[in-house]
This record gives structure tokens, C-alpha cells and sequence, in this order.
């Protein structure tokens, strides 16, 4: 079997919390990526989709990313720094930063003004992987940008560039997981928790942590039960599923739309001075919404508490 460039483990975002002049809150946000170490997250990544890395600022980036490592500085813990921006000279210029202050990890996002057709595709790789050949690249495969990158697609990149070494997919379509694990078997593919149910039975996928970051153990006793392909252990936890994914859904309603939205839920879950704000324009949750979810968790969910 081939093994993948990147171990195997549940990778986690950190959300970045703001006050409410919109400043970066870093004594919050340093106390939030140290509880997730200190409970067994040993792999951590900022400005996702969840992290708002679509809307920080050039200094916002550099401030949390200099904050970040430094709080990662740790044996056994590998960071990460997402990279998303309609501009891949922007893309460049981060990762020229960040290389400064000691990154080698990036996750890459392609541009979502147009969606890139075949050539510009490995334009956009051979920028990023093939400029700085000494730090990793995880690559976050979504719809926004306009286009899924196939397995058959991943396996080529993968022969391209040897420090392409990762993949974030949230789904749990049968075709789709069994196409990434069959034609990219270089490259470690993080799955989201429905999905990574379904496909640590197909090969030795990681486990990408987002609703069930409310308790890490529980999440931890899932990723081993997949690691350990144990199905019946892997069915008893996701029979939860549905009514933890509809807990927050009917808690937040229609009144936002951002991934962003929900993870600062789960961070305050976890500690309750974490501020829900978004970086405008996009609505965040409100105490009250987030107060009915927490007790909606109680009553139905109380294992998924700390």
C-alpha cells in the first residue's frame, strides 16, 4: 500500500475570535488553540473558510499568523495557514510572510472569481507548490471556488509536485471518497464526519473535525474506531449524527450563512468569553440563538458537551 505524505490524524481549525471594535482578541484566541492541544489536536490550521480567511486583512494575516506559530511552537504539533484570495500574487506574498516567520505548512483554496479551467489549474499549482518546494501544501477541495478536483486529478498533481501532500474534502458522496482514496493514494485526504465514516473503510483517510469539536474526546474515540475500521463502534457514534447537524441548523435558522458562524458556536462551547462576531459584512449568531443551541445540546446531546 502507498503510504500518504501526511500522517494520519484529525486536523482542526482555529477561529479566530473578534471584539466589538472588529480587533483581533489575542489573549482569547491563544487560550483556544492551546485547549485544543492540551486535548489531543495536534494538528492545527488558521484562515479557512471557518477561520475567515476570506476577509483578513494583509495586517490582520500577518498578526495572527506571527501569533499562531508562536503559540504552536510545540513538539509534535504541526500548524498550518490557509491561503484563500482571488489573487495568486496575493497567495505568493502570504506565503512569503509566512515562510518568514517560520511556516511551512500551507492549505491552498483556488481563486473563486472564475472558475479555472485545465491549464490555469496547474498555472495556480505550479505558483504555489512548485515556487516554494520546501513547505507542504494541503489543497481544501470546495464549491465555492467553482470546481471539485477530481482523484484522477489529485493523482496527477501529486506525480507533478511531491509537496503536495494533502486534501480537505467535506463530503460523504460514495463516488467522490472512492475516486480520492483509489486515484491519489500519495496524498492524505481529510474527510468531515459523515463522510469519514464512510471512507477510513475504504483506505487510511484523516478525520477533518468541525461539529463534533464541541467534545474532543468523544471526537478522538470516533477517529480511533476509524482507524481501527470498528463498525459497529463508528455506527453507535454516528447515529448522533443527524441530531447534532440538526441542533445547530434550527438553532441558526436563516440568519446567517457562513461556516465561520457556526465553528465560533462550537469555540464557545468550549469557552464562553469566545466572541461570535463575523468580519463584516457577513451576520454572525446571536447570544440568544446561541444560548437556545447550547441548551437544545443539553437536553438532547449532553455526550457532546465538554
Amino acid at each position: 500500500m502507498t503510504t500518504p505524505r501526511y500522517r494520519r490524524c484529525i486536523l482542526a481549525t482555529c477561529s479566530v475570535p473578534w471584539n466589538e471594535h472588529f480587533e483581533f482578541e489575542e489573549d482569547i484566541f491563544r487560550r483556544s488553540v492551546r485547549y485544543q492541544i492540551t486535548s489531543g489536536i495536534h494538528d492545527l490550521y488558521i484562515f479557512g473558510t471557518a477561520g475567515e480567511g476570506y476577509a483578513v486583512t494583509e495586517s490582520q494575516f500577518d498578526a495572527i499568523t506571527r501569533v499562531f506559530l508562536d503559540e504552536t511552537r510545540i513538539d509534535g504539533v504541526q500548524a498550518m495557514v490557509g491561503l484563500i484570495s482571488q489573487s495568486l500574487p496575493t497567495i505568493i506574498e502570504r506565503i512569503e510572510r509566512a515562510r518568514d516567520m517560520g511556516a511551512r505548512r500551507f492549505q491552498l483554496s483556488l481563486p473563486s472569481w472564475g472558475a479555472l479551467n485545465d491549464a490555469e489549474l496547474k498555472t495556480f499549482f505550479r505558483e504555489t507548490c512548485g515556487r516554494f518546494r520546501d513547505c507542504d501544501f494541503l489543497h481544501y477541495n470546495l464549491m465555492r471556488t467553482g470546481r471539485i478536483i477530481t482523484g484522477a486529478e489529485y493523482g496527477l498533481l501529486a506525480a507533478e509536485h511531491e509537496n503536495l501532500v494533502a486534501t480537505k474534502n467535506s463530503t460523504s458522496d460514495d463516488a467522490r471518497l472512492t475516486s480520492l482514496m483509489r486515484y491519489a493514494p500519495k496524498l492524505r485526504h481529510f474527510i468531515t464526519e459523515v463522510g469519514f465514516a464512510k471512507a477510513c473503510l475504504m483506505g487510511d483517510c484523516g478525520f477533518l473535525i468541525s461539529f463534533l469539536s464541541t467534545n474532543f474526546h468523544r471526537a478522538q474515540d470516533y477517529f480511533c474506531a476509524g482507524c481501527e475500521r470498528d463498525e459497529a463502534r463508528l455506527a453507535a457514534i454516528t447515529a448522533d449524527f443527524d441530531g447534532l447537524i440538526a441542533t445547530f441548523k434550527e438553532a441558526v435558522g436563516d440568519t446567517t450563512h457562513m461556516d465561520g458562524a457556526f465553528d465560533k458556536m462550537f469555540c464557545r462551547i468550549q469557552d464562553p468569553a469566545f466572541p461570535l462576531r463575523l468580519l463584516p459584512p457577513y451576520e454572525s449568531v446571536s447570544q440568544e440563538r446561541f444560548e437556545h443551541y447550547r441548551e437544545r445540546l443539553r437536553f438532547h446531546h449532553p455526550r457532546w458537551l465538554p
